[in-house]
């Protein structure tokens, strides 16, 4: 039995896209016809729809779907979570780690949709300063916690492959909101994280 991948996209999307890469491939230089080209321009603009498909998820919704009345209101630590984003600079991938607590006031919310949090803002065009406030504001606003902390740590292509051509700069963005404007809570949210 043969393998299938089943991925849904936009076809009249895909199909402008695709017509665009084509030509900016052509424009490079290249040879769309050559073998290892032929499917690329398509390929590209699926890969783009994936990539930026955070544009058509709605955050708010996804945390309302799991969110739980709980008495528990001690510090709630995701830490490690993988994110992958393009910048809007260069349209180049960065690449790295969030690290998200929260303080619960009421209600918890599965686990699960942290990560998925971090997705979504993470599959648009961004800038790293603003994917932390992004995911920070949109816990905070919807889970309403006692308090939320953010971290990213990041490697930016952009700075990887081209201008300084820095390979080992890492790339660190925090935000605080409620409880961990507090010192204490604040150091204790980042000696949990191993910073």
């Amino acid at each position: 039995m043969a393998y299938k991948s089943f991925e849904e996209y936009n076809d009249e999307v895909t199909g402008d896209v695709t017509n665009r890469y084509k030509h900016i491939i052509e424009d490079l230089g290249e040879d769309t016809q050559r073998e290892g080209l032929l499917k690329t321009p398509e390929r590209a603009a699926k890969a783009m729809q994936f990539l930026t498909q955070g544009y058509e998820q709605d955050p708010v919704e996804i945390l309302k779907g799991a969110m739980f009345k709980e008495s528990y209101n001690e510090m709630v630590i995701v830490k490690d979570i993988e994110l992958y984003s393009l910048c809007e600079h260069h349209i180049l991938p960065f690449f790295g780690k969030a690290h998200i607590a929260y303080i619960p006031n009421g209600q918890i919310v599965g686990l699960s949709k942290l990560p998925r949090i971090v997705d979504v803002f993470a599959r648009r065009l961004q800038v790293q300063e603003r994917l932390t406030k992004q995911i920070l504001d949109c816990i905070n606003d919807t889970l309403k916690p006692q308090g939320v902390a953010v971290v990213i740590e990041a490697s930016h292509m952009c700075m990887m492959m081209r201008g300084v051509q820095k390979q080992n700069s890492v790339t660190t963005t925090s935000g605080f909101r409620g409880q961990f404007e507090k010192n204490e809570t604040r150091n204790e949210f980042l000696k949990l994280i191993g910073k």
